[in-house]
């Protein structure tokens, strides 16, 4: 492989030391300095020299996608910081303006910290999340930062330097245990933040106690991961790329399925050459890849996009799983797409892709209840309704029982919609109540966060 430019990255302390920040206004890079002190900021060389066109920024989707935008906050919060840092007040009197802008901001959707975390003999497994019967998800601590951040991203509150926001964990041990005790789930998922950040020793130090356990249960180990396109030389000429795939194989060796979750947000993404040979390289250890990415306004909210890039996923190996829509949480009133309109771009790009691509599901909230996807638009004894069922949720006996909700074409999310027919409630919310009374650190149990 030729060799390419270091690993570099950039963060708000020196953005505004990368060559081409020059072409563009102050007025952008000031937006970058007041949005980048409340919601993070973190780029590399590779997404700077390989991915983004700079003779369209500051609006192109590549550009959109990992520096922040003014839009993101709120006009009154975005006034806040702006008037401190123009005023320049003491960083510590920013950093209480932005965590307390922080906590208006959903930090923790869908139940992430009063639902989802596990326990053990009594005790919480801080690090882990349990939701759904056969999937448990993994925090590892030396996981818990990426190449470069999504500007989207829902696991912001990972990144912004508040210990009490983030999940983490080194317990493999007591995520063994749990396993054990636990003989339904089937999945782990290694989550972050982004595992592939970590080194192949670190990586290891997780992966081969699960294979040495050898839990009859756990068939498959999931890893999600945006390296693939923000960092492909991890599986290339990092120093332990040849290791992490040795450990892929090895997992695939002790008679599990490797999944890694690949996030692609734009066809751009799965154009350079190392992406395609990193996918290569993945694809050779036994690993399936699985990609997913959430539509997003000013970066994929087109329909062409869509088939193009799960045509190319089919074209390279991988398999389309998912189109989510932005969750309810930091900067969603930015990104977010309406439902209705969401669906639309779902069909229209799922009619122009043969059927190798219509393995993908979408467009889908990862919400409170479950995993609800928009199954369309429908009229019924003449009112236009919603369809939506769950792919998944906290009771499976959900799973794919349709639901109606009234036709709102302004919905963003399940907790914006109601019942259609006149109905008071939706079929699953008595038993979510129920499950909200059982238990003891339940908060908000009227929304479907």
């Amino acid at each position: 492989m030729p060799p390419h430019s270091p690993y570099k990255a950039y963060s708000l302390s020196n953005f505004r030391d990368i060559p081409q920040m020059a072409m563009l206004p102050e007025e952008v890079k000031f937006d970058i300095e007041v949005v980048g002190h409340v919601l993070p900021f973190k780029t590399n060389s590779f997404v700077i020299e390989q991915l983004i066109d700079w003779d369209q920024a500051p609006d192109d989707p590549l550009f959109v996608l990992t520096f922040p935008q003014r839009g993101m906050l709120r006009s009154e919060h975005y006034a806040e910081i702006a008037g401190l840092l123009q005023e320049g007040a003491d960083a510590s009197v920013v950093k209480v303006a932005a965590n307390r802008i922080r906590a208006g901001l959903n930090p923790h959707p869908a139940g992430q910290v009063s639902h989802n975390i596990p326990t053990l003999e009594g005790e919480p497994l801080d690090g882990m999340q349990h939701k759904y019967r056969e999937t448990v998800l993994f925090f590892p601590s030396q996981g818990q930062t990426c190449h470069a951040y999504c500007s989207f991203c829902f696991r912001w509150p990972q990144f912004v330097g508040q210990a009490e926001l983030k999940f983490a964990s080194r317990e493999v041990e007591r995520l063994v245990e749990y396993l054990k005790a636990n003989p339904r789930v089937t999945d782990v998922l290694f989550t972050g933040g982004d595992p592939m950040i970590m080194s192949a020793r670190h990586l290891a130090e997780y992966f081969e106690p699960l294979l040495a356990a050898d839990l009859p249960n756990l068939r498959h180990i999931r890893i999600g991961t945006k390296s693939l396109s923000f960092w492909p030389y991890r599986y290339l000429t990092d120093k332990d790329a040849g290791e992490v795939l040795a450990l892929f194989r090895r997992v695939a060796d002790a008679g599990k399925h490797l999944a890694v979750m690949a996030h692609f947000n734009h066809p751009r993404e799965l154009r350079p050459e190392p992406v395609r040979k990193a996918i290569r390289a993945v694809r050779e250890t036994g690993a399936v890849i699985r990609t997913q990415s959430p539509l997003l306004a000013h970066i994929n909210d087109d329909p062409a996009l869509w088939s193009e890039m799960w045509d190319t996923q089919v074209d390279l190996g991988c398999v389309p799983y998912y189109m989510f829509v932005a969750r309810n949480t930091g900067a969603q009133h930015y990104f977010a797409v309406p439902l209705v309109r969401a669906w639309e771009i779902f069909r229209e790009a799922y009619q122009r892709v043969s059927g190798l691509g219509r393995s993908v599901r979408g467009p889908c909230m990862s919400a409170n209840p479950g995993k609800a996807q928009v199954l369309g638009v429908s009229e019924m004894n003449g009112e236009k309704v919603m369809v939506l069922r769950f792919i998944q949720g906290r009771d499976p006996d959900w799973v794919h029982r349709p639901f109606f909700a009234r036709y709102d074409e302004q919905a963003t999310w399940l907790s914006d919609l109601r019942p259609a027919f006149g109905g008071t409630s939706f079929y699953f919310e008595e038993e979510l109540e129920q499950f909200y009374r059982e238990n003891l650190r339940a908060e908000h149990s009227e929304d479907y966060e």
